[in-house]
């Protein structure tokens, strides 16, 4: 199997947009014969990802990366950051503001569920610039 590198950009408030980037991934997942259970697990992340860029930042980018061994996600955003990387780990932990929970967003779950269904799973944040993640996640040996 051939490497593929793939950017997506997420721009702020844009509900109408937010989750192509996870649908659009896991199609090419499907078409690569990636076992379901790895679908899934990318998509929730990738999801989760664009959502909390969507909410929370000015604008970013995913980048996903796929060799025969893994799969990468990488996401970058330009925003406020994160103060408390361990507070903002902690289920049910949210500053998403009161008109994205009232929308059905903002729960808390994002970060924790991205650390749950990731392999392996890195976020680093300044506080007045932006915050990245990256999350790795094995498939074995695709050809």
């Amino acid at each position: 199997m051939e490497n593929l590198v793939k950017t997506f950009l997420i721009k702020h408030r844009d509900f109408i947009h937010a989750g192509k980037a996870s649908i659009e991934i896991k199609n090419i997942l499907k078409a690569l014969n990636t076992p379901p259970d790895i679908i899934r697990r990318v998509a929730v992340c990738g999801y989760e990802g664009e959502m909390n860029v969507v909410m929370h930042a000015q604008n970013g980018r995913l980048n996903l990366e796929l060799s025969a061994t893994k799969i990468v996600i990488c996401i970058t955003d330009k925003g406020p950051g994160i103060e408390d990387i361990e507070q903002a780990m902690q289920v049910g932990f949210s500053t998403a503001p009161d008109e994205f929970r009232e929308m059905g967003f903002g729960a808390g779950m994002g970060l924790p569920n991205m650390k749950k269904n990731a392999d392996r799973f890195e976020m680093t944040s300044i506080p007045g610039e932006g915050t990245t993640i990256k999350m790795e996640f094995k498939t074995g040996d695709r050809k």
